[in-house]
């Protein structure tokens, strides 16, 4: 499997994760569907990415990048909400990182 369609498939596996707390949450329909589509934007960059950084860095500042403009407007209205954002957004770009690199050397051999 192609490295970069691996990385947008464990995107969707992220972007459930995260997306599932903020249904059960109440929240809005677009906050989902922007934190699922981000999720599915940063597999496919960290699998395409080619920064010489161990594979869970790599997923964690890919991933802290893509959350930097939607959170100016998060922190605008609601700053205390950037904390359970940020934590999820390393602990799920970190895991992206690794999953990605792991899954992509294992169907190789």
């Amino acid at each position: 499997m192609n490295k970069r369609v691996l990385g947008l498939l464990l995107g969707v596996v992220a972007g459930i994760i995260d997306v599932t707390p903020m249904i059960i949450g109440g929240l809005p329909w677009d906050a989902n569907v922007s934190a699922f589509i981000m999720w599915c934007g940063a597999g496919f960059l960290i699998a395409s990415t080619d920064l010489k950084v161990h594979n869970i860095l790599k997923g964690i500042i890919t991933a802290l990048i893509m959350l930097a403009s939607p959170a100016v407007l998060i922190a605008w209205e609601e700053p205390e909400a950037l904390i359970p954002i940020g934590l999820m957004t390393i602990v799920l770009g970190g895991l992206l990182g690794f999953s990605i690199n792991y899954f992509s050397k294992k169907h190789k051999k």
